[in-house]
């Protein structure tokens, strides 16, 4: 007997960013189907060898990366000994936090990873939190050598 599969309403679409609803719908509907359980730390390791495929010299490369992708506008706001937090805003991280799909930013986390280290040179872990109320997401680097 097959699985019945809940259907989303074209309305979704109205929700995503124009310009990148295709790629949302790919991403955060399609791929969660494709990579089941795994998705986010598939999401993650894509993100990760993402980064690889551009040349990163500045955090101004990441920055503008980030700007050109559609993932958003990214700043750093506190640098430490072992950690950096980052900020991402923008329309699209709105759009997405408030439709009805479970907005993740694992791929975003796993470029940043692998960007950061590229600069350091030492081995990190991005962790994102997600703060919908404010429409915000917070990535954190935690540099673990």
């Amino acid at each position: 007997m097959a699985k019945k599969h809940e259907q989303l309403s074209l309305s979704v679409l109205e929700q995503l960013d124009n310009s990148g609803a295709g790629y949302d719908i790919i991403r955060y509907i399609s791929l969660p189907d494709l990579l089941g359980s795994e998705t986010d730390t598939l999401l993650y390791f894509m993100g990760k060898n993402l980064a690889r495929k551009f040349e990163i010299s500045s955090l101004g490369d990441i920055i503008y990366f980030f700007e050109k992708s559609g993932w958003g506008k990214l700043e750093l706001i506190k640098e430490k000994k072992h950690e950096l937090i980052f900020h991402l805003l923008s329309d699209a991280v709105v759009q997405r936090l408030q439709a009805p799909i479970d907005a993740t930013f694992r791929l975003e986390a796993g470029f940043l990873a692998e960007a950061i280290y590229s600069l350091k040179g030492m081995e990190c872990e991005c962790i994102e939190e997600i703060h919908k109320k404010i429409h915000q997401i917070e990535f954190k680097i935690l540099f673990t050598n």
